[in-house]
């Protein structure tokens, strides 16, 4: 033992001769106590199993838990959405004013020609929700006087889609691609979705590409948002930007609990505060747009 003596020494210099004996008395019950434990036993230990959030993330390359092997199996159903579309525009109002033609006439400066209507370009999001077919979910405000529209996989094949029905009440539309073999996500039950469940939004904010954020549900039943004919809706905080319309709210069992389809921000960007159509109702809005019983 010289090395706990020179230790205890070294904190407690000098020492007495009573001192001295009575450490010796402890370290001789401490030496009497670890020769009565009994033998280590031979059988082999119980591993703890993995708690249900870490079969739920899995984990990472390097060992931690992870959301990546989830991403690997649903991010193919989530897909990026272009709508072409022309909105009419009104003349410019010195086109209307007779004086103002009259001195262009004057002059001899022939009047400009305008096109009433201006070709714009949108992007959005959407997700496959039956692959045999090609249906492809998404916002009906997204698809507003759309002459094109095309849908691109994860894997950049891109389709042009036609709009085969919509449903106002859940700002849902149904697109028809062809037949593409990915696996298309499942709904979840929304009614059992409760506050503080984590979500994760999945789309094409600002056109960047295809994005994944997290984050938890912050309400349920959530009306007033738009003006309220869009009903009671599920307030996340996973940041939604404009983009990320008809993308999915998904769960960390890989389900759609909703459809984004709002945000609330003064400069038009995310604050935390996003709106998602929960899946009960969308999926009644794809069975109305598809005839499915």
């Amino acid at each position: 033992m010289p090395d706990l003596f020179a230790r205890i020494q070294c904190l407690h210099s000098p020492w007495s001769r009573v001192s001295r004996l009575g450490l010796i008395t402890l370290i001789a019950l401490a030496l009497s106590a670890c020769a009565a434990l009994p033998p280590p036993s031979e059988e082999p230990a119980t591993v703890a199993s993995p708690s249900p959030a870490g079969l739920l993330l899995g984990q990472g390359s390097a060992g931690y838990p992870s959301l990546a092997s989830l991403m690997r199996k649903v991010t193919p159903a989530v897909v990026n959405i272009s709508v072409e579309s022309k909105v009419k525009e009104e003349d410019h109002p010195f086109m209307r004013d007779p004086e103002f033609r009259r001195f262009l006439d004057r002059i001899g400066v022939p009047a400009p020609e305008f096109d009433p209507s201006e070709r714009r370009k949108s992007m959005g999001s959407g997700v496959i929700v039956d692959a045999a077919n090609g249906y492809v979910m998404t916002n009906d405000h997204l698809l507003k006087d759309a002459t094109k529209i095309v849908v691109t996989l994860k894997d950049r094949r891109s389709f042009s889609a036609r709009r085969l029905g919509s449903d106002s009440a859940t700002d849902v539309a149904i697109l028809k691609i062809p037949p593409v073999a990915v696996q298309a996500l499942r709904f979840a039950n929304s009614d059992r979705l409760e506050v503080g469940d984590f979500v994760i939004a999945i789309g094409n904010p600002f056109g960047l590409g295809q994005t994944v954020t997290m984050g938890i549900v912050s309400a349920v039943g959530r009306s007033g948002v738009a003006g309220n004919h869009l009903g009671e809706l599920i307030q996340t905080d996973a940041s939604i930007n404009p983009g990320n319309s008809g993308g999915p709210l998904i769960s960390l069992a890989g389900e759609v609990v909703g459809i984004n389809t709002a945000l609330i921000g003064p400069t038009g960007g995310n604050v935390g505060i996003g709106f998602a159509v929960p899946s009960n109702r969308v999926r009644a809005a794809l069975n109305k747009v598809t005839k499915t019983p």
